[in-house]
């Protein structure tokens, strides 16, 4: 049995706090906000994120940073990705030397053009840091759906622990040492399911969906080899896998926010409704940057930009994409 604090009482971060706490472990749920806290000890529920999932009795709720911390083995970092520079520079002072802390965050830092666990890494350099990815709304994994991720971590010891901490009957674990890209694609599929969405609120159809699909996992592949990630994390469950799930799934918030915008709301009109943080929206101006830097081809990341921050006719982006020069499907395939 570990003790394990989730940092963070969002969907996500009480989700895996039933999860672990199903799998024996000691669980406490910490946030910076008091009154959460204390609707969640009053009802051992979150009716705004997690509507119907019970959490467990024995389940704990602390505010205190410094306890939370430090009475853990292990800390899963679960706020959201505008917010992961500030917890990590609250969390710091209290991290023990080589203390594992798990990011279950997608995003990628616009200042900076860093991967979360790079900037957790930064503000916590004593600490271990892994991350766990993959399709696996919270939705589901607060009520028992058998769901799949992957685990990465820069020494294969660490993954192994962390890959029999998580694992159960219903949460299966792969683990990999390839922590860029699974970084990388959880992050950058939150901005081509902001595009399906838009497809699905302009009322196009099945294969519009599938062309975003998967000229959005090459975009993201290109992207990530360029940075030095594996191709084959791409093909897996942090690329594809998470791509086809918050492309297809009405839990995803970057899919119901993209339809809103299909529909003419405007970014900020679609977060208010949506009323979570849509990360695909904090993403897509990073995602562009580093497609500037590393000089690779992401034209579904260029349009959803223009569509979310130079308020172009998302149609009129769709027909951009369609109308675009002639391309070989993959460079690497050639004639005899």
């Amino acid at each position: 049995m570990a003790k394990i604090s989730i940092m963070g009482a969002g969907s996500w971060g009480l989700g895996l706090s039933i999860l672990l706490n199903n799998n024996g472990h000691e669980v406490t749920v910490w946030s910076v906000f008091e009154e959460e806290l204390d609707v969640l000890r009053k009802n051992h529920e979150n009716t705004k994120c997690l509507p119907g999932v019970k959490i467990p009795e024995n389940i704990k709720f602390n505010g205190n940073t410094k306890e939370a911390v430090e009475s853990a083995d292990i800390l899963v970092l679960a706020v959201a990705s505008p917010y992961t520079r500030s917890t990590a520079k609250l969390l710091a002072p209290y991290v023990k030397d080589e203390q594992y802390i798990v990011n279950v965050g997608k995003g990628i830092e616009e200042s900076s053009l860093m991967t979360l666990c790079d900037v957790i890494k930064e503000e916590i350099p004593q600490a271990t840091v892994a991350v766990l990815s993959g399709p696996s709304h919270a939705e589901e994994v607060g009520r028992g759906i058998p769901t799949t991720c992957v685990i990465g971590t820069a020494k294969k010891e660490d993954a192994i622990f962390l890959q029999n901490i998580f694992m159960s009957d219903v949460f299966r674990v792969y683990i990999s040492p390839d922590v860029l890209g699974i970084c990388l694609g959880g992050s950058l599929k939150n901005v081509i399911a902001l595009a399906a969405g838009i497809a699905d609120g302009l009322g196009y159809g099945d294969n519009t969906k599938a062309a975003l699909i998967t000229r959005g996992i090459a975009e993201i592949s290109r992207l990530g080899l360029a940075m030095g990630a594996k191709v084959e994390t791409f093909a897996g469950l942090s690329g594809i896998g998470d791509l086809i799930v918050t492309c297809e799934s009405m839990h995803s918030r970057n899919r119901r926010a993209g339809i809103l915008i299909g529909k003419g709301y405007t970014k900020d009109q679609a977060m208010e409704e949506v009323k979570m943080v849509v990360e695909g929206v904090y993403s897509a101006k990073a995602a562009l940057l580093l497609a500037k830097k590393y000089n690779v081809s992401m034209p579904i990341v260029e349009q959803i930009n223009k569509v979310l921050f130079e308020d172009m006719n998302a149609s009129l982006a769709v027909s951009e994409l369609m109308l675009r020069d002639k391309k070989i499907e993959a460079d690497s395939i050639s004639w005899e």
